[in-house]
């Protein structure tokens, strides 16, 4: 039996409602990516060209750093990776934390919570990331979804 993780990026507390639900059905293991400096309201306001957000989406080469590096990432073969889709895409934050970390062998499995967008091109972008890995094609996590339904759909990476 693999041991899984389910590590998430909430800004808001939406995707980090998911990620306890999704770590229970899974019986997963949990870490939280937090930014060394929190966001703020004013920070994720998106249609200010000049918030924290919005600067760093615009720059390809931005990397918030992260609060801790204790994520036990050696110690699990599945992980899922949850975030809020900003832009169309995942947070930079993102990829701080891949970058941090050797995902050598590991499966990583995206999820994220969207007020309308979809994945897009996510699994593609996070390979480039990180290429020793595997990168499954990801689930948009929306709303109240049964612990069944996210049991499912964890098991399907067994």
């Amino acid at each position: 039996m693999e041991r899984k993780l389910v590590a998430y990026f909430s800004a808001s507390g939406i995707t980090a409602k998911v990620a306890k639900a999704l770590a229970e059905a899974a019986g997963a293991d949990i870490y939280e990516i937090k930014p060394k400096i929190p966001y703020t309201r004013e920070d994720l306001d998106w249609m200010n060209k000049k918030s924290r957000s919005s600067v760093e989406m615009n720059d390809p080469s931005s990397r918030p750093a992260l609060a801790d590096m204790e994520a036990d990432i050696d110690g699990h073969d599945v992980i899922f990776v949850g975030f809020p889709v900003w832009w169309y895409t995942v947070p930079t934050i993102i990829k701080t934390f891949l970058e941090a970390y050797d995902f050598s062998g590991k499966i990583v499995v995206p999820f994220a919570t969207s007020g309308g967008s979809g994945l897009g091109t996510t699994a593609e972008t996070l390979q480039e990331v990180i290429p020793a890995a595997t990168v499954k094609a990801g689930k948009i996590l929306n709303g109240r979804i049964a612990a069944s339904e996210l049991k499912q759909w964890v098991d399907d990476f067994e």
